[in-house]
């Protein structure tokens, strides 16, 4: 098959998917332009702002959502399950799962004040069903932060050439957000001038590497630092901007790839289906978490009820931003697959999956690739530059997420001491090492896969909790919860397989955690069922 005829299918099936499941999702939740959002209602100055216009504040949520998650799966998933799984994944399960689940996680937070989807499943469900989803999802977040650190430095070390952007846009945002919601500037040529010097912070910045530190931890503490920073300021000052411009390099870079598919119009070079099973596992149920941003992800939850919800300035955008985000992330997502199994030919895939190439590099050279005749050897430069942008995002943005969840959890009202307390728990395992002076993350991360789709599988059983007890249609929730419980269940079960024959004990106690975690959990929504069915008798 050619790559363009991938690409306009997808096109095709993301535009109706929106227009018409997007529409019936719309319907379900009776959006009402007149009801007054928490960002009005609530405004604090700080956490509950709301956005200046729609489009700030969908940059900001495509920006917090995607990061380098729309990458690394896809690429991954082509590589043992063959592109034909993973795009078809990526399709239906962005338009009726992820979609969904995404906007119904917004959409809720608004009705409920802007609470988070773990603080909902308490009046949704119960008290025990609350503390459970809190700790999961706050564990979970701390391991994301500790991760995105490590990754991040370990770019700044080996690529100082990043280092220049990627930093260099915090000052450009501070003023964006200041000339925004202070000057109260034209938002275009705010824009338009913030972006030039993005622009010339990449072209720069290729050209002058800085090289401030040379170790991998000292660069961990530097982004610890920024994260507890971006955390505590006003979230339109810093953080909000801040995605905003960066999604206009994630949409820049989507246009780019579109145009090098146009120009280029390579086959898809692999193969559309490789073996069911593979050493990653068998395509279901293991391809189903493999790609998670994409087509679902847990994570996409706790953003639309964390920050973005605060923000929201009108239920009306709310399909927009929220299903809408998850469409374009899908789309970047195939993209990717196109870059993965276009960019590359048959021999150079094959060479770059017996090397075990990295999937950020495996997608970088792809890329570069595809935009060789338009961009030269800008491309891949280019694409890896605006993935560590991303990184950083999804940095700064759990670490607020985590700050929520952790006042919600503890009860701690003071932001910087709850934010200390995830700083400092995420660089413990983000700089600490094992007896084989190995990083602790390590250790935990094989388990993150299954449980973050077991997030999103827990999300969905809150939406469809919480849609029950307002008499509303469940099916369009529950069937996706089902679907994602089941699969993420198995993953579980066949990774703690895996590691029982390796004898990776702590593994097998996490999974062993989380697979009792999600039984109770599922106990306590069918309890919730039961009482609410026999309500409605009487």
């Amino acid at each position: 098959m050619n790559s363009i005829i991938l690409l306009i299918i997808a096109a095709v099936a993301f535009m109706v998917g929106y227009r018409v499941y997007g529409k019936k999702v719309e319907h379900i939740w009776q959006i009402n332009p007149q009801r007054t959002p928490p960002s009005k209602s609530r405004y604090d100055g700080h956490d509950y702002i709301p956005a200046s216009n729609w489009v700030v504040l969908f940059g900001h949520h495509f920006a917090s959502i995607a990061g380098a998650g729309p990458i690394i799966g896809p690429a991954i998933a082509v590589c043992y399950w063959g592109w034909g799984p993973t795009a078809l994944w990526i399709i239906l399960g962005s338009i009726f799962i992820g979609g969904i689940h995404d906007f119904g996680a917004l959409i809720i937070s608004v009705r409920e004040d802007g609470k988070s989807i773990a603080d909902i499943s308490e009046d949704a469900i119960s008290r025990r069903a609350k503390l459970i989803f809190s700790i999961f999802t706050w564990l979970a977040l701390i391991l994301v932060i500790a991760v995105f650190a490590y990754l991040g430095a370990n770019t700044f070390v080996t690529q100082p050439e990043i280092v220049l952007p990627s930093f260099g846009i915090i000052p450009i945002a501070i003023l964006v957000g200041l000339a925004l919601y202070k000057l109260k500037g034209n938002s275009i040529l705010i824009t338009v001038l913030a972006l030039m010097g993005v622009a010339a912070l990449i072209f720069y910045g290729s050209k002058i590497p800085i090289v401030i530190f040379n170790t991998q931890a000292a660069w961990i503490i530097v982004l610890l630092f920024y994260s507890f920073i971006a955390s505590v300021l006003p979230v339109n000052l810093l953080l909000q901007p801040r995605d905003y411009l960066s999604s206009f390099l994630l949409v820049f870079g989507i246009i780019l790839g579109v145009v090098g598919v146009v120009i280029s119009h390579p086959p898809l070079h692999g193969e559309p289906f490789l073996a069911n099973k593979t050493s990653l596992g068998w395509l279901w149920p293991m391809m189903f978490i493999t790609v998670a941003c994409g087509a679902n992800s847990g994570f996409h939850s706790l953003v639309s009820s964390g920050t973005t919800s605060k923000q929201l300035a009108n239920e009306k955008h709310a399909k927009g931003i929220g299903y809408g985000g998850m469409i374009m992330e899908g789309f970047l997502a195939i993209i990717v697959v196109i870059c993965v199994v276009g960019g590359l030919n048959s021999l150079e895939l094959k060479q770059h999956i017996i090397a075990k190439t990295s999937p950020v590099n495996l997608f970088g050279v792809g890329f570069g690739n595809l935009t060789a005749p338009f961009l030269g050897r800008w491309g891949m430069f280019a694409a890896l530059t605006i993935l560590n942008i991303f990184i950083l995002t999804t940095l700064d943005t759990a670490t607020r997420i985590t700050r929520y969840i952790t006042e919600e959890l503890f009860g701690i009202k003071n932001r910087f001491m709850a934010t200390g307390l995830c700083v400092l728990m995420a660089g413990i395992l983000a700089l600490g090492r094992d007896t084989a002076h190995n990083p602790l993350w390590q250790k935990i991360w094989p388990a993150f896969g299954a449980s973050n789709q077991l997030v999103a599988a827990l999300a969905l059983l809150v939406i469809t909790s919480w849609l029950l007890s307002k008499n509303r249609p469940t099916l369009y929730t529950l069937l996706p919860a089902l679907f994602m419980l089941i699969t993420s269940l198995s993953a579980l079960v066949w990774q703690m397989t895996s590691y029982i024959h390796k004898g990776e004990y702590l593994l097998i106690i996490i999974s062993l955690i989380l697979f009792a975690s999600a039984l109770v959990m599922t106990y306590e929504v069918i309890m919730k069922f039961k009482k609410s069915l026999n309500l409605r008798r009487f």
